[in-house]
């Protein structure tokens, strides 16, 4: 079935274009002037009514929404977290796993597997294993009593499923060059790391070419000892990703991560299963989350995820920058794929999967489509 969208304004990296007609069905057929609508009869068309019109986000790191956790290994919750990622714009993520033990990581992978081309809502791209190789003294709201040393092992069985891994390479200089050799499509992320500035980047030059959270749960810069957020703004061969809440970094970090990475910097959530849920408690790998005012914390006080969406990060960022839209945009869209390395997601063109978003001046969401299906 194909369907057209009417009167948006096109966002992608590179511009904004106007009085384009978007035909598609599961793919985007054409972009074409308004007056050649006709030929293409489409049985369906959505009025923008000057919305924005952008390729879908993409969530690189999400443990859960709705009251539901990716470690919960069920159909059911997998789904709920897809779906529910549509109401923030979101089209296509990573589902994120906890140190837990092996064999609650490998259920939750192997439920994962299961879903990935069988689940409504939001494209499940595969597995972001954030743990159980991560530093002790780095270890945010991850369960200490998980942690193991990386092991090339737990990766043989899913290579092929898992997209990204947060580790500390400090921890095993022979795992990331092994991982990169043998599996070089895996994106090596540093994170809950404690590297100086001379062990990340040692890291970087064994494989690792991503930063999760640039600024939280890793070593902190000092002007003599820069440790891994220096590391990574000093190297254009590092991508990274952030949360902009308002929590996890100051808006002046935002600006500054922002102005320094720019093209090569991606928002990510970090959502929890509180997220669209409200004030309360709540599980994240075996610890209890207490979430108020849309901080969620662990009983020490330490950050525990987000609540936040992708659209509310996009709007935080074009509250307190100077950003204009297409580079914004491009932040949930191309940059993420681009780090997947994603040939068909990230952009409004011929030939790209048919996954787009209709958004207003703030950001609120109003019409969300994935794989050609409206939500």
């Amino acid at each position: 079935m194909l369907k057209a969208i009417v009167n948006a304004k096109i966002v992608n990296s590179d511009g904004i274009i106007d009085n384009q007609v978007v035909i598609f069905g599961k793919q985007i057929n054409a972009i074409v002037p308004k007056d050649e609508l006709a030929r293409y009869s489409p049985e369906v068309t959505i009025d923008a009514k000057g919305a924005y019109l952008s390729a879908g986000f993409i969530d690189l790191h999400i443990h859960g929404n709705g009251g539901v956790d990716v470690m919960d290994a069920t159909p059911d919750a997998l789904e709920t977290i897809a779906l529910n990622l549509t109401r923030s714009g979101t089209t296509s993520f990573l589902a994120t796993t906890m140190s837990m033990s092996q064999d609650r990581i490998f259920r939750a992978i192997d439920n994962i597997v299961s879903c990935l081309s069988n689940t409504k809502g939001a494209n499940v791209l595969g597995v972001h294993l954030e743990g159980p190789f991560l530093s002790l003294s780095q270890v945010g709201a991850q369960d200490k009593s998980a942690l193991v040393p990386p092991q090339i092992e737990w990766i043989e069985k899913y290579h092929q499923y898992i997209k990204m891994i947060t580790f500390a390479p400090e921890e095993s200089y022979d795992f990331t060059r092994e991982i990169s050799r043998l599996y070089p499509d895996i994106v090596l992320s540093i994170g809950h790391s404690n590297a100086s500035f001379k062990e990340a980047k040692k890291a970087f030059s064994c494989g690792v070419r991503h930063a999760t959270h640039l600024g939280n749960a890793m070593s902190k810069w000092h002007h003599r000892e820069p440790g891994v957020i220096g590391a990574v703004l000093d190297d254009d061969r590092v991508t990274c990703d952030m949360i902009a809440d308002g929590l996890h970094l100051h808006d002046a970090t935002l600006r500054l991560f922002w102005k320094i990475k720019q093209e090569k910097l991606a928002l990510i959530t970090d959502a929890i299963r509180a997220t669209f849920m409200g004030d309360g408690e709540y599980d994240l790998g075996g610890q209890c989350v207490h979430v108020t005012n849309n901080t969620a914390r662990l009983k020490n006080g330490a950050l525990a995820g987000s609540v936040l969406k992708l659209n509310e990060a996009l709007r935080k960022m074009s509250q307190i920058g100077d950003i204009a839209m297409p580079q914004l945009i491009a932040s949930v869209t191309k940059v993420p794929a681009e780090i997947l390395r994603l040939k068909n997601k990230g952009f409004i063109k011929s030939g790209a999967d048919a996954d787009m978003v209709l958004f207003d001046e703030n950001f609120d969401i109003l019409t969300t489509i994935v794989g050609g299906e409206i939500y």
